[in-house]
Parts: C-alpha cells; sequence; structure tokens
C-alpha cells in the first residue's frame, strides 16, 4: 500500500486522474483518491467528485460527494456515481440532475452512455425546458440530438391549460417535433386531442391523431370521432375522417337522459368564422345524422354555432316522427340543441304514412315545419301547394282530399294530420277512398324512403345507395 499527497496525478490507459493525495494498493491495483479529485478521458469528458476509488483491473470508478460529470455540453450532477470504463456508462442513484444549454433533467437514478450520448434517467423524473415541463417514470435523452423517448406515463405541461400525456413516445426539445403512443392525448384550453398514435408540432401549433381519434371542444360541448384526426391551433380548425362521427352532447333532461346529436360522414371538417368567435362545421358525403325527434340523409352538411342551424344539401331527406320530407336544400333551426323548426327550400315534399297503402302528402316551393317538444305540430307551405290528405269522420276513413292552394297551413294532432287551413281559394276535390285509383293520389314525384332511415344511431355508419 502505498500513500501519496499533494498534486497527486494517475494515468491508466487514456485517462488521467488528479487529486490532492490518495492511497495506491498495487496488489490489487486499487485506487483510493481524496479532494479535488479530476478525472479526465479524452479531450470531452471530464468527472470530478471528493472521493474515490478505482480498480485498474475492471476499470469501475466509484465517485462520492459533490460529484460533476462533464461531457461536451451536458452536466451531470449527484453526490454517488459508479462509472464503467470498460463500458462508458455511469450509473447514478440517490438523485441526479442533467443540465445542457436548453434543458434540466432531475431524476431519482439513472444511466449515462458516453459513447451514445444517452441519458437514461428513471423514477420521479422530471425535464425543464422554458418552454414547458416533462415529468415521466422513465426517461431517455440525448444530449447529441436533444431528443427525449418516454417509456412509461408522462406528462408534458405548458402553462396553465395546455398539456400532453402518453405512456410511450418522443420528443425533440430543438424542432419541438413529437410523437405519442399508448394512450395518448393532447389538451389546449378547452380541446382535446387522443388516437392511439399523435403527432404534435408545437412551432407550428399542430396535432396529427390516429386510429381511435377523438376531439373534444369542452365549451362548445362537440365530440369528434374517427380514425385519424388533425388539429390546427392558430387559426383554429380540424378535421375527422376515416369513420368519422360527430357527437353535439346535449343536456340531461329530468329523467337524467341526454337526447345528442349523431351524425357520421365520410370527412367531417370545423374551422373558426370570420369573428374568431363562432365554429363553423362541414360534414362531406354519406351523411347521416340521428336524433330521437329528427333523422337525416344527404351528401353534406354545413352547420355554423353562431346560428345554429343546419344545413343538408344534395339530395336531402329527413324524417321526423311519422313525417318523411325532402326538398333540394333542408334547413333545421335548433334552439338550446333542441329543433324549433325545419325548412325545406326548393322542390319541397312532406309525406306521412296513413296506413299500409295510403300517404298524406304536401308539395311546394317551401315548406315549415314547427316543432314543440320534440313533435311537428303544424306546417306551412308556400308557393305551388299541393296535398293529398285523407279525411276522416270519428275516425273513419270517408275520403282523400286532393288541393292545389299557393299557401296552406297544416296542422298536426297526436301525431296525425288533424285539419288543413288553406290560405287563399283552393282548387280540391274529396274522392270517395273506394272511387280512386292509386295513381290519383299521389302527387308528381313521390317517393318512399323509409329504408334509408336510421332508426338507432348506430345505423349512421350503415349506407344504401
Amino acid at each position: 500500500m502505498k500513500r501519496l499527497i499533494g498534486n497527486v496525478v494517475f494515468k491508466h490507459d487514456n485517462a488521467l486522474l488528479y487529486c490532492d493525495s490518495a492511497y495506491f494498493n498495487t496488489n490489487d491495483n486499487i485506487i483510493e483518491a481524496f479532494a479535488n479529485i479530476r478525472m479526465v478521458q479524452g479531450d470531452s469528458l471530464t468527472l470530478l467528485g471528493d472521493h474515490l476509488t478505482y480498480d485498474g483491473n475492471t476499470k469501475m470508478a466509484q465517485v462520492r460527494g459533490d460529484v460533476n460529470l462533464k461531457h461536451r455540453s451536458s452536466v451531470l450532477k449527484t453526490h454517488f456515481l459508479d462509472y464503467d470504463r470498460n463500458k462508458n456508462i455511469g450509473y447514478y442513484y440517490n438523485h441526479g440532475e442533467i443540465t445542457d444549454k436548453e434543458n434540466i433533467l432531475n431524476s431519482s437514478r439513472g444511466f449515462y452512455y458516453s459513447k451514445t450520448y444517452n441519458f437514461f434517467s428513471i423514477d420521479s423524473v422530471t425535464l425543464v425546458n422554458k418552454k414547458y415541463t416533462m415529468y415521466s417514470d422513465t426517461l431517455r435523452y440525448n444530449t447529441k440530438t436533444k431528443v427525449s423517448y418516454f417509456y412509461g406515463p408522462t406528462l408534458i405541461r405548458s402553462g396553465d391549460t395546455s398539456y400532453i400525456y402518453c405512456e410511450n413516445g418522443w420528443y425533440n426539445t430543438e424542432s419541438e417535433i413529437s410523437q405519442y403512443n399508448k394512450n395518448a392525448f393532447l389538451v389546449n384550453g378547452p380541446q382535446k386531442l387522443k388516437g392511439d398514435s399523435l403527432y404534435y408540432d408545437r412551432i407550428q401549433g399542430y396535432g396529427k391523431a390516429f386510429m381511435n381519434v377523438e376531439l373534444v371542444d369542452t365549451n362548445e360541448k362537440i365530440v369528434l370521432r374517427g380514425n385519424y384526426g388533425y388539429y390546427s391551433e392558430k387559426p383554429e380548425k380540424g378535421l375527422i375522417t376515416d369513420n368519422a362521427l360527430l357527437i353535439q352532447i346535449a343536456e340531461k333532461d329530468s329523467t337524467g337522459r341526454r337526447d345528442s346529436l349523431y351524425l357520421h360522414a365520410d370527412t367531417i371538417r370545423y374551422e373558426m368564422d370570420s369573428t374568431d368567435t363562432f365554429k363553423i362545421f362541414r360534414a362531406y358525403h354519406h351523411v347521416k345524422l340521428f336524433k330521437s325527434d329528427i333523422q337525416g340523409k344527404c351528401d353534406s352538411v354545413y352547420y355554423s354555432m353562431k346560428d345554429s342551424i343546419i344545413h343538408l344539401y344534395h339530395a336531402p331527406v329527413m324524417w321526423s316522427e311519422e313525417s318523411q320530407m325532402t326538398a333540394e336544400i333542408i334547413k333545421i333551426f335548433t334552439k338550446k340543441n333542441q329543433v324549433d323548426h325545419i325548412v325545406l327550400n326548393n322542390t319541397a315534399f312532406m309525406i306521412s304514412r296513413e296506413d299500409s297503402i295510403r300517404f298524406n302528402q304536401m308539395k311546394g316551393k317551401i315548406i315549415t315545419g314547427f316543432v314543440k317538444d320534440n313533435e311537428l305540430y303544424k306546417i306551412e307551405i308556400t308557393g305551388n301547394g299541393q296535398s293529398v290528405y285523407f279525411a276522416k269522420d270519428d275516425n273513419e276513413l270517408i275520403g282523400a282530399n286532393k288541393a292545389e292552394c299557393s299557401n296552406m297551413v297544416i296542422y298536426r294532432k297526436n301525431k296525425k294530420f288533424d285539419k288543413i287551413l288553406f290560405i287563399t281559394k283552393p282548387d280540391a276535390t274529396l274522392y270517395p277512398v273506394d272511387k280512386v285509383s292509386k295513381e290519383e293520389i299521389l302527387l308528381k314525384d313521390f317517393k318512399w324512403l323509409e329504408k334509408y332511415r336510421p332508426r338507432v344511431w348506430t345505423d349512421i355508419f350503415s349506407w344504401i345507395e
């Protein structure tokens, strides 16, 4: 055993060890060094500490006290570090802090692989950047590429209302581009985007989601679902496709039930209006919608939350109770997520089944249907009005009333036609039931489209040409 005091220097392979004093066991080739310890390996790695034990046979260094491991632009600070010079791996425990120009990484324990520039941090991991703070169970950080890899529950928080969660993924701390997998979701104020896999560009302010995607707006109570989604923060806009679904969540009624609106299409988009205040939704191709009081089918939908009007375009058809409605354009006016009235524009046609072979019918330029307590109770026809109405006396069918009148009003009661009010002089004929042919009591362009009607909300995913 040798004791060395004052400006001690050891050399082993390509490493130099400096200290104030040391014991050198020449038989076992072990050094125990004290005070102002500095081990230098190559031109980029320096290890500092208060006490060091070094085994020259295994090339294992155990450093204690105020430990600093410096490698290029990164510094690891800890009180307990074991460094294997054979494998160029350092292991720290009882807390360590890693710093570089942009980030501060803390964890209970971890490894540093100097050849690959990887810090592998385990247990109570935090990575602090001036723009965000990252919390993780297990994290690998590469000091050369500046990329963090997550292997466990991870939360990235930016401000009070923006954060990201995942259980597997990576984050480039320089480009701020990231990929999140397994139970991943992104929250930006009232918006939440989640999916099996998320891609996010923080600088550009947009995210993409893949498989089991859900985009939620808690303020507007809107949910978008599909298997591919896109979300942009500024300007705010989003897209959902591949089994796309929009849900407008209704308030609970007195029984605790929610009568929400469900809408399916090939693609659903939304954006803010010109005032950046209200959302505008557009749905394209194979559109079907379902609510307990209304159902519909068309090729495209436009819906602005400013006026709460749903526009149905391209061969639209709607159903309410026993009534079928068609027109060139259908507008559904809503209040507090409930239907208030429906307007059929151009070639408007409304049909309701009287029995297995008879149909009450109305045609006109414009038909307006008024809804109260989820029931269609009044219908106004404006321009070129035509109607076929099956009259009854004491519930007995007495004939088919076929009339033409430019403007008329039809009242319904108990989900059946009750009476018709002709505003201008009508041209009307009452046909005895047994004296009228099927052709005479069907108005031109009559089409009964019941087979397309969704009866439960899941029917909106089936499409019949």
